[in-house]
């Protein structure tokens, strides 16, 4: 099958400055192009990396982007600018898997030579899901975005695949070992993510006698172009806790290379991801790496940590709405902490669920639903 990908305005492929959905489907690009099957990959232009050329079997086509703002309206123009550069660069294709808004609104009409249109819901829906009748396909990366999908024409379009992790790397890098103990926390700086929650709570875990040593690691951009919330807002975050934990807490930059990242996630025993973003979080990789990598995780109660996170079990769940979350989280992380036992349970439950979104499971699901789609897998000998 000759497959397009087509990702944001604002990031490159090879994620070399980071993005979760740039990074994942770069890795399913690969896994497509192993099956045999032609794979073009449409991304933002970016230095030291050339306008086109073929990688591990993947075409590449970069076109000039955009950098993202703090501002939706300015976004969804550039989105849709960037539609435009993206459709005229197209080559013909049996199906174009599009993580945009605005693009698969009009390509099928106006570029029927890009071929059946599917689109990943990336975030939240928001109501441009009413625009996609020419959508042949909509994966979801979790249940609970499948569910806010409330028109039944586009329901039954829909397929859940989750966002896929490399599950070997992460299972073979635990080097955790300690003293000390390690929470961690891996990701955008920005308060949508509840970093304020943990650091919060970690101050209330200070104040207890009855912990073995543990320390807590933050690992992300603050910088508004990768996502997060600007250098200010992070100085002030880093102030508090300081004050709060001192020696506690150690802030690392942002993380893109990822066996350094994998290394990163092996050496916490606790991952804490405690987002409050309601209409923002779609599935939780960073949560899906840690549980490979080992680590005892504990989340919001967001929906869309459903398909990951059975609380109790494979991993804890707070309730983030709470007016005392911080101390409701403080207890999670202290239960873990203290309770050796626990910790390890629901590390290696996490760690085999982890593995169902492992690439080759997740591109074998996608392959075959494409095939479908397109009809390729009539044409295959029974």
């Amino acid at each position: 099958m000759r497959i397009n990908i087509v990702t944001g305005f604002f990031l490159p492929v090879p994620p070399v400055s980071g993005g979760a959905t740039e990074r994942s489907w770069y890795g399913l690009a690969k896994m497509f192009a192993s099956r045999g099957h032609a794979v073009t990959f449409v991304s933002r232009a970016w230095p030291g990396l050339p306008a086109a050329g073929e990688e591990e079997g993947v075409a590449h086509i970069r076109v000039a982007g955009f950098d993202h703002t703090r501002h939706l309206a300015v976004n969804l123009l550039l989105d849709f600018a960037w539609g435009i550069r993206v459709s005229r660069a197209l080559p013909p294709a049996d199906v174009v898997i599009c993580n945009t808004i605005t693009l698969p609104v009009w390509l099928r009409k106006l570029v029927p030579s890009a071929g059946k249109v599917a689109v990943m819901i990336g975030r939240a829906p928001k109501g441009q899901v009413l625009f996609y009748r020419g959508v042949e396909r909509i994966y979801a990366p979790s249940s609970s975005i499948a569910g806010q999908i409330a028109q039944p024409w586009a329901s039954r379009r829909t397929r859940v695949i989750g966002y896929p992790i490399d599950w070997q790397l992460h299972a073979q890098s635990a080097h955790r070992g300690g003293p000390p103990l390690v929470i961690g926390y891996a990701g955008r700086l920005h308060p949508e993510k509840g970093i304020e929650i943990l650091v919060k709570a970690a101050a209330l875990l200070a104040g207890r006698s009855d912990l073995p040593e543990w320390k807590l690691r933050i690992v992300g951009p603050s910088a508004v172009s990768a996502g997060g919330a600007g250098e200010s807002w992070v100085a002030a975050l880093k102030g508090g806790a300081q004050e709060a934990l001192g020696r506690r807490v150690e802030w690392l930059g942002p993380e893109f290379d990822p066996q350094k990242l994998a290394r990163l996630y092996g050496g916490m025993d606790v991952f804490c991801y405690p987002s409050v973003a309601e209409k923002g979080e779609t599935f939780g990789v960073a949560v899906a790496e840690a549980m490979a990598a080992g680590c005892a995780v504990v989340v919001s109660d967001l929906g869309c940590f459903s398909d990951l996170v059975e609380d109790g079990r494979t991993g804890l769940v707070f309730d983030h709405s709470s007016g005392s979350a911080e101390a409701i989280l403080a207890d999670c992380l202290g239960r873990l902490l203290a309770d050796e036992a626990l910790r390890s349970a629901i590390a290696a439950r996490g760690r085999e669920h982890a593995r169902r979104f492992d690439y080759p499971e997740v591109a074998r699901n996608i392959l075959d639903d494409i095939a479908l789609l397109t009809g390729a897998a009539a044409e295959k000998p029974q």
